[in-house]
């Protein structure tokens, strides 16, 4: 791992090959892989009919992610009564409220916390600056607007245009969409 300093004088650490470039991975923010791979849980779950319930196995194949950090991943959404376990044979999860009712802005924020850019957003006596601080109200709006994209933005209709995308992009293969056992199938028409 190379020791990289960019322009500004910060230091970080990259496994890339070329040294002197600095991994694009340290100079953005981004939400948490775990975020990331709940929402992949709540579209695939928001893409089966209702009740549907998916063994945790089923769910890592689908969504790409491994067991032992899937398990993480299901334990807090299940805390946040997003999801449902149900134990024995037939057990696994599935959605606990209506995909319609989910809006991503809580489903990252089951994860991570409550989204905030700056300490200075936080409510209360969080930063003496807030007052005068110009970078404030900046800082506020771009809040306001990550909440708002985040919060219309509901698992039924990312679930939809999800199975859309993919079944425009399965069609000429002729595979199953979400992976084998999931009832929504395409064929290629010649």
């Amino acid at each position: 791992m190379a020791a990289i300093t960019d322009e500004r004088g910060y230091r970080s650490y990259c496994s890339a090959n070329e040294p002197d470039q600095l991994c694009p991975i340290w100079r953005c923010m981004q939400i948490t892989r775990a975020s990331d791979y709940a929402v992949r849980v709540m579209m695939h779950l928001a893409a089966l009919p209702p009740s549907t319930v998916v063994h945790q196995s089923e769910l890592s194949k689908t969504t790409e992610v491994a067991g032992h950090f899937l398990s993480k991943v299901l334990q807090q959404l299940v805390r946040a009564r997003l999801i449902r376990s149900q134990r024995g044979s037939g057990g696994g999860y599935a959605l606990a409220v209506p995909a319609e009712s989910v809006s991503l802005l809580e489903v990252v924020e089951a994860m991570e916390g409550p989204v905030r850019l700056n300490q200075c957003i936080a409510e209360g006596a969080s930063c003496e600056r807030k007052a005068w601080c110009p970078a404030h109200v900046v800082w506020a709006e771009a809040q306001a607007a990550i909440v708002n994209v985040l919060g219309s933005a509901s698992m039924a209709s990312l679930a939809t245009r999800a199975t859309a995308d993919m079944n425009c992009r399965a069609a000429a293969h002729d595979k199953s969409v979400w992976g084998s056992d999931v009832p929504i199938k395409i064929s290629a028409k010649n």
